[in-house]
């Protein structure tokens, strides 16, 4: 449970200053203004513990749980065995579902000789956290009672963002907000996720309630109202996805998402009664990220992987792995067809140093939301890296593919030769390092569809270079303008998200100056912040650079956005990685609202809650109601588990320093 901001933030940034090494790359942008080389004085990554916030124990490695474990499941979660997680996935997944799996689940005859207080040990060993599952389950529900546990009639034009639209534009009716209403708005309520330290499924909102994932892998429906419990169900492991709810013929609305061991779930959107769940791929590193989206009855879902963090390893067999999208019966889970990104299955293309093969070609995962244009017959999305070497054209490419039956219509490769892994974070020397040596430039941006009454179509695509691009939506052959906004890195430039407002796209940029990758980044490049783009011919129309005002006690906290962002009309929303939730004017890009959400928080459900960067998932607005969650520790980030809900207060009586926000006024 978070109960104290603080000591979460230093406990992370005592783990978290990494060695110095020597190395000797060179990268340049698409248009030659990114700057990263790599520096004496340029941390670097020593293990893959550092990626994730809320470790409890200085060296976990010397708990008794980690002989009990290798002695008794690592050898069948190195990431080679066929459909079992690799013990990535097993560190973050709920510790619930770790002790149910050892005893009555899939691993309870490899665990069957295991006392309780020995699988207790070994679950602490993987999440690196004390053993609070039982705990967690004592905890009381706030359940609705009465009117507030009764959902409104379906309303389909409700659905807005990820899952339908990826402009994640908010029309004025569903919004229910303008701009004169953000210096009346008031936090209503929060919620706090239990024993979370990240807080990154996007909220929906329809017939009343927020619909949301969480970290232990709980999926609620929430009373927009006042934040009780109409239902929750439970997941084997952590929900990150958006919820997506969908309505076909006259059966009842159904809620669908995925989780990070590839998972994909349907279930009763009034009840929470589990309808179909399907693995969407056996890999072991295989994960779902991007939101799925609907049309119709079915289900389109992007799969992706961390099979990148197992070639940390040096006696891995890198890699494997295929990104892909499928399309799925909304109804039964039936697989209808599967476009992989990567066409062929990987080959051996050598071996490494210690004698480890090279496998080749690989990786292209898919992290973004798939966009729809039904009206074309068309499914785009993007790819990110390759994992191995050599590098080959499907990587950091935007795709185009027939929503009927996946035939793919046309690839355009943005960035040839990335091939990446995290084992190039710590050493261009290690064994599974391509020598491609990246850049990282994937695209885990959803390319934005935008209409052009008297011409055709434009594939608006933004990427970590901090360029934004458009393409012919047809053909995809013609690049019609090219933007450049942001630095560019490894965590630089575009990641999981814009927003487009008619003519208008906004970008949000990144730009984090310490990777931990071995470079040594130029900090006046940097262009953390929002800008705005002429969707037409490319032209900026304005740029906000954030100030840093992080200061040396908070080591983990950047200036930049990473989340995606959430258009109205006039308007748009971001969540920095500071932890400010920013408003900003859609002409001008002046500051309207600024609220602070690294703080703690009094929640209605009873969990100790609080706020810190943002990523992953951006704000819903729906009925007047501002939606974000907050908390992203991963990836050297601010860690949190708050759910807020903002409304407008016409008459506000300020009673306590959670309410309070600023304006640009």
């Amino acid at each position: 449970m978070v109960s104290s901001r603080r000591s979460i933030l230093c406990h992370q940034y005592s783990h978290s200053w990494l060695k110095l090494v020597s190395a000797g790359i060179l990268f340049a942008s698409l248009l030659g203004t990114t700057q990263i080389l790599a520096s004496e004085d340029a941390a670097v990554l020593t293990s893959t513990d550092e990626l994730q916030a809320g470790g409890e124990f200085s060296n976990r490695n010397a708990l008794p749980g980690a002989a009990l474990y290798n002695k008794y499941c690592a050898t069948c979660h190195l990431g080679q065995v066929y459909k079992a997680p690799h013990q990535t996935w097993l560190e973050m997944m709920p510790q619930a579902a770790l002790y149910t799996t050892m005893t009555d689940g899939i691993m309870a005859s490899q665990a069957s000789t295991l006392s309780k207080q020995q699988k207790i040990a070994v679950i602490e060993y993987l999440t690196s956290k004390r053993y609070t599952a039982e705990a967690a389950e004592l905890q009381p529900v706030n359940f609705c009672n009465g009117e507030a546990s009764t959902f409104a009639s379906w309303n389909n034009n409700e659905i807005t963002g990820w899952g339908r639209d990826t402009s994640r534009f908010i029309p004025d009716a569903v919004a229910g907000l303008n701009n004169a209403d953000f210096s009346k708005l008031r936090l209503k309520w929060s919620f706090g996720y239990a024993g979370a330290f990240r807080a990154r499924s996007q909220p929906t909102v329809a017939m009343g309630a927020i619909y949301t994932g969480s970290q232990d892998g709980t999926v609620y429906a929430l009373d927009l109202d006042t934040g009780c419990v109409r239902w929750s169900f439970s997941a084997s492991a952590e929900v990150r996805t958006g919820v997506v709810l969908g309505q076909h013929g006259n059966t009842e609305p159904l809620a669908f998402f995925g989780d990070i061991i590839a998972n994909l779930y349907a279930v009763n959107a009034l009840t929470g009664e589990l309808v179909w769940k399907i693995s969407a791929d056996d890999h072991p590193s295989a994960t779902i990220t991007g939101t799925p989206a609907y049309h119709e009855g079915v289900l389109y879902a992007p799969v992706s992987s961390l099979e990148v963090t197992a070639a940390a390893d040096p006696n891995y067999a890198c890699c494997t792995f295929r990104g892909k999208v499928m399309a799925i019966n909304a109804d039964s889970g039936a697989t209808q067809w599967v476009s992989y990104t990567v066409p062929e299955p990987a080959s051996q293309q050598g071996v490494t140093r210690v004698g480890t093969p090279i496998l080749a070609p690989s990786g292209a995962p898919v992290w973004n939301s798939p966009t729809l244009d039904p009206a074309n017959n068309r499914l785009f999305f993007g790819s990110g890296e390759n994992y191995s070497s050599p590098a080959d054209g499907n990587s950091d490419a935007i795709f185009a593919v027939r929503m009927d039956t996946g035939e793919r219509l046309w690839t355009r490769q943005v960035f040839a030769g990335d091939a990446w892994n995290v084992g190039c974070m710590m050493s261009i020397n290690h064994p599974n390092c391509p020598p491609e040596l990246g850049p990282d430039y994937d695209l885990g941006s959803s390319p934005l569809l935008v209409r052009r009454p008297e011409a055709e179509d434009l594939i608006v695509a933004g990427h970590k270079d901090g360029t934004v691009m458009a393409y012919d939506a047809a053909t995809g052959a013609q690049r019609q303008w090219v933007a450049k906004v942001g630095r560019g890195s490894i965590q630089g430039g575009v990641h999981f998200g814009m927003a487009a407002a008619g003519n208008q796209v906004y970008a949000p940029i990144n730009d984090m100056n310490d990777t931990r990758n071995g470079e040594a980044l130029d900090p006046d490049l940097a262009r953390p912040g929002v800008h705005a783009i002429n969707a037409q011919d490319g032209s900026v129309l304005w740029s906000h650079v954030q100030e840093d005002i992080c200061g040396d006690d908070r080591p983990l906290c950047d200036p930049g956005v990473s989340a995606p962002l959430t258009a109205l009309t006039n308007a748009v929303i971001a969540g920095h990685l500071d932890g400010h939730l920013r408003a900003y004017d859609g002409q001008t890009g002046k500051v309207i609202w600024d609220y602070d959400t690294t703080r703690d928080f009094t929640t209605v459900n009873g969990v100790a809650a609080s706020g810190g960067g943002m990523s992953g998932a951006g704000v819903t607005v729906a009925q007047g109601h501002v939606i974000v969650n907050s908390g992203y520790g991963l990836y050297f980030h601010e860690p949190g588990n708050a759910l807020l809900v903002f409304t407008v207060d016409n008459n506000p009586v300020i009673t306590a320093a959670s309410d309070t926000a600023s304006s640009g006024d």
